[in-house]
C-alpha cells in the first residue's frame, strides 16, 4: 500500500497539471483560429469567456490520452533515472505488480471518459457551436439540392431538384415505384409537391402518372388521392441533414446511421466514426501500457529518451488510426476494423513491449 501511495503521489500531480496545460493550449488554439471573426463581429470579452468554458469539456476529452501518456512516462522515467524502480524490482516487486494500480485506474478512466463524452462533452460542445454561430451570425440552411431518397425497403425512389424546408415543399419531383419482384410499377412526375401535415403525404401539383403493366404504358394526368397517399416519406428525410457523428452522442449517431441506411445513402464513414466513439476511450489504457513498456529502454538520458519513445509511439498510433479510418471511409476496410484495428494492433505491441521491459 505504501508503494501505491508513493506511485500516485508522483503520478497524480503530473497528470492534473498536464491535463490543465493541454486544455488551456487547446482553448487558446480554438480562440486564435476564430479571433479575427470575433473582432469583426464585436464579440464581447464575457461571451468569449463563455465560449471557452463551453469548450473545456471537449479539450479535457482530447487531452486525457496525451496527459496520461506524459504523466506515466514522466513518473516512471524519473524513478528509473533515480534508480528507485531498480530498488523496487530488486526487492521482489515485479514491474507488473508495481504498475498494476496505474493500469486499473486507466481502465476506469477509459470507461468513465466514454460516458463523459456522451453526457458532458457532446451537449456542451453543441451549445458552444450554436452560441458561436449566433455570435458570428452564421446560419445553417436545411434546404437541399438534387435529392435522391430510397424508401419502402427499396421499392420507392424519390428524386427532387430542390427541397425548401421552410415551406416543406419539393420542386421537380420524380417518384419511381416498383413491385415486390423489383419490376417497374409506375413513375410519378410533379412540378412541385407540398407536404400535407394532417394527411401525412405529399400533394403534387401539375402531376402525371405513368403506369407500366404487362409491357404496356398508360398515362394518367389526374392524380388520385391513393397515389398521393403512397408518397408518405416525411419532409425530414429530404433535409440537408449531414451530421458529424463525432459531435453527437451515440444514440443520435446510431439513429442518423439508421436513417442513412434506410434512404440508401453511404454510411460507411459515419459508422466507422460511431465505432471510434467506443474505441477512442480505450486509448487511455493503451497509452499507459505503451508508456510502461517503453520507459527505461535507453540507459542514457532515460527521461528524455523515454518521453521521445512514448510520444513517437502515440504519433504512430494516431497516424495508423487515421489511415484505417480513411480506408474504412472508402470501404477498403470494414468500419469496425477501421475503428478498432489500430487499438488491437497496438495492444499486441504494448503487451510485447511490457513483457520485455527492463526492470
Amino acid at each position: 500500500m505504501t508503494l501505491v501511495k508513493y506511485l500516485f503521489k508522483k503520478f497524480i500531480p503530473t497528470f492534473i497539471v498536464t491535463m490543465l496545460f493541454f486544455s488551456i493550449v487547446l482553448c487558446l488554439v480554438d480562440l486564435f483560429m476564430h479571433l479575427w471573426e470575433y473582432i469583426q463581429n464585436d464579440v464581447s470579452f464575457g461571451n468569449l469567456m463563455r465560449l471557452m468554458l463551453l469548450y473545456v469539456p471537449k479539450t479535457l476529452w482530447y487531452a486525457a490520452p496525451l496527459s496520461m501518456l506524459f504523466a506515466v512516462a514522466f513518473t516512471l522515467s524519473m524513478m528509473y533515472s533515480n534508480n528507485e524502480l531498480t530498488v523496487i524490482c530488486s526487492s521482489g516487486v515485479s514491474l507488473f505488480k508495481f504498475t498494476l494500480p496505474l493500469l486499473i485506474v486507466s481502465v476506469f478512466l477509459s470507461v468513465g471518459f466514454f460516458f463523459f463524452e456522451d453526457y458532458v462533452v457532446v451537449p456542451y460542445y453543441k451549445q458552444k457551436v450554436e452560441f458561436q454561430n449566433m455570435l458570428l451570425k452564421v446560419t445553417e440552411s436545411k434546404d437541399n439540392n438534387n435529392v435522391v431518397i430510397i424508401s419502402d425497403a427499396g421499392l420507392t425512389v424519390y428524386k427532387a431538384d430542390y427541397y425548401d424546408d421552410t415551406n416543406q415543399r419539393l420542386y421537380g419531383v420524380v417518384v419511381v415505384t416498383r413491385n415486390e419482384d423489383r419490376s417497374l410499377s409506375r413513375i410519378v412526375y410533379g412540378a412541385s409537391a407540398a407536404w400535407n401535415e394532417d394527411a401525412g403525404y405529399w400533394k403534387l401539383s401539375d402531376g402525371v402518372v405513368y403506369r407500366y403493366s404487362d409491357g404496356n404504358v398508360s398515362v394518367d394526368k389526374e392524380l388520385t388521392v391513393g397515389v398521393m397517399m403512397s408518397l408518405h416519406e416525411p419532409p425530414e428525410t429530404f433535409r440537408n441533414f449531414t451530421i458529424d457523428v463525432e459531435e453527437v452522442n451515440t444514440t443520435d449517431a446510431l439513429a442518423y446511421i439508421d436513417t442513412l441506411k434506410r434512404v440508401g445513402l453511404p454510411y460507411g464513414e459515419p459508422l466507422s466514426v460511431y465505432y471510434k466513439k467506443f474505441a477512442f476511450p480505450s486509448v487511455i489504457f493503451l497509452v499507459v501500457l505503451l508508456s510502461i513498456g517503453l520507459t527505461g529502454r535507453s540507459r542514457k538520458n532515460v527521461l528524455l529518451s523515454s518521453l521521445i519513445l512514448c510520444v513517437s509511439a502515440a504519433v504512430a498510433f494516431y497516424v495508423t488510426q487515421m489511415v484505417t479510418m480513411y480506408m474504412a471511409k472508402f470501404e477498403y476496410l470494414s468500419p469496425l476494423v477501421g475503428a478498432w484495428g489500430p487499438v488491437g494492433l497496438f495492444l499486441i505491441i504494448s503487451i510485447a513491449l511490457f513483457r520485455s521491459s527492463r526492470t
